[in-house]
């Protein structure tokens, strides 16, 4: 018995309706990247991810989160396998390694001249390589230097210091009136966070990484000095010793726990010390300024530590991972996680300037470190670089070597 017209068409209308279905239930699915650390917490992208998910009920995006140590390596290993992530955080020190093999893919067509205009210039320094961009740049951020108001009140000091030196005499003070037992704590744990803080003094003291053929220089002039400035503050017991351990995460327990009346951070620490009652015990007591300088050197120390969104090239969702991007990138985004991370937009810091805000000490301290940002090299095997040069000021730090020495040795070393 032939099928009738009817059963036809009602079988055609089903089949339709199940391809329909399949389509209606299909999702762009999108694997990213973060970091664990410092800048924007967990909570904070996830709640931006929620928030763009809300709006794409097409698109679906898993998220991992790891510290920044295991960064570099879980992009180069995923690009490694041709699979792996959409999009990824990465570092202001890695687009010419990311570049130079082919790890992130060039998006400088995707950027418009209003949107490459309204961002602050020096962020773009953080995903350009050779004149192509790599991703979009999703933070401008540098350490800051903050202080416990109370524990300066205390100890009669009016403001906080302009010069390193000042800093020493400052925490002398401190301890020797018995508000604390070590006023200063840094991240000089033997990673990425001791050249921070190196980079910081190593421009306060007017040193160089590399010199004009792209030599080491960092174990001369400016380069020791700073590396004799983080040994002496060990040695006179002003720095917590534990400090040749700590990370960011570290510095900001010990700091807002009231058990530091110094200490160098990036932005994130303000939000979390000095307003959080659940993170912090001194809450309402934080001052910020800008790193010190040195006298006739140099009148401020800082450290470019802006972080870019990129696209990895084995991506097969490039499109969707673009627009995930420009949403978390984006001026109103940005400036609703502000207390995390300084926002990449001129528009934001147009606008704060006019406002009377609670964070002004913070806004203060930014506006004058993105003014003179001092890179770390922006070299194709930095990783190699920079973990010499960790293992040279560890050495000095747990007094196995003089400064002199060990970058000596690290210099010859990267010199082959």
């Amino acid at each position: 018995m032939k099928p009738t017209r009817s059963l036809i068409a009602a079988a055609l209308g089903l089949t339709a309706a199940v391809a329909f279905s399949v389509v209606a239930e299909a999702k762009t699915t999108l694997n990213a990247l973060f970091m664990a650390q410092a800048g924007y917490s967990e909570s904070d992208v996830r709640a931006m991810t929620d928030a763009y998910l809300k709006n794409h009920p097409d698109v679906s995006i898993k998220l991992e989160f790891v510290p920044y140590e295991q960064l570099h390596d879980k992009i180069t290993l995923a690009a490694g396998s041709g699979q792996g992530y959409d999009t990824v955080l990465y570092d202001v020190i890695w687009p010419a390694e990311f570049a130079e093999n082919n790890i992130l893919a060039d998006v400088t067509s995707k950027i418009d001249p209003a949107t490459k205009s309204a961002v602050e210039d020096g962020a773009w320094t953080t995903v350009y390589y050779k004149d192509k961009a790599y991703g979009m740049p999703w933070s401008v951020d540098s350490k800051y230097l903050f202080y416990n108001k109370e524990m300066l009140q205390k100890a009669g000091i009016a403001n906080p210091p302009k010069t390193w030196d000042e800093l020493l005499v400052d925490a002398k003070i401190i301890k020797q009136k018995g508000i604390v037992e070590y006023p200063i704590v840094w991240s000089w744990s033997q990673a990425e966070a001791v050249i921070c803080d190196y980079a910081i003094l190593l421009q306060a003291y007017g040193g160089k990484f590399l010199d004009e053929n792209g030599k080491p220089a960092f174990n001369k002039g400016g380069g020791v000095d700073a590396l004799k400035y983080m040994v002496r503050t060990l040695k006179e017991g002003v720095t917590n010793p534990h400090s040749t351990e700590d990370l960011e995460e570290d510095v900001r327990g010990v700091f807002s726990s009231g058990k530091a009346a110094f200490a160098l951070n990036w932005t994130y620490m303000y939000g979390m010390a000095n307003t959080n009652p659940k993170e912090s015990q001194i809450v309402g007591k934080v001052g910020v300024v800008a790193p010190p300088g040195v006298d006739g050197k140099s009148p401020i120390g800082t450290v470019n530590g802006a972080m870019g969104l990129g696209i990895p090239t084995s991506s097969q969702n490039k499109d969707a991972a673009w627009d995930y991007i420009k949403f978390l990138a984006s001026p109103e985004i940005e400036a609703k996680y502000a207390a995390s991370s300084p926002p990449i937009w001129k528009s934001f810091y147009e606008e704060a300037a006019k406002q009377t805000r609670p964070d002004a000490d913070l806004m203060a301290a930014e506006a004058a470190s993105f003014n003179a940002l001092s890179n770390r090299p922006q070299v194709p095997d930095y990783q190699q670089f920079s973990a010499r040069l960790q293992q040279a000021i560890q050495q000095a730090l747990l007094g196995k070597a003089t400064p002199e020495d060990a970058l000596n040795a690290a210099a010859a070393d990267l010199s082959n």
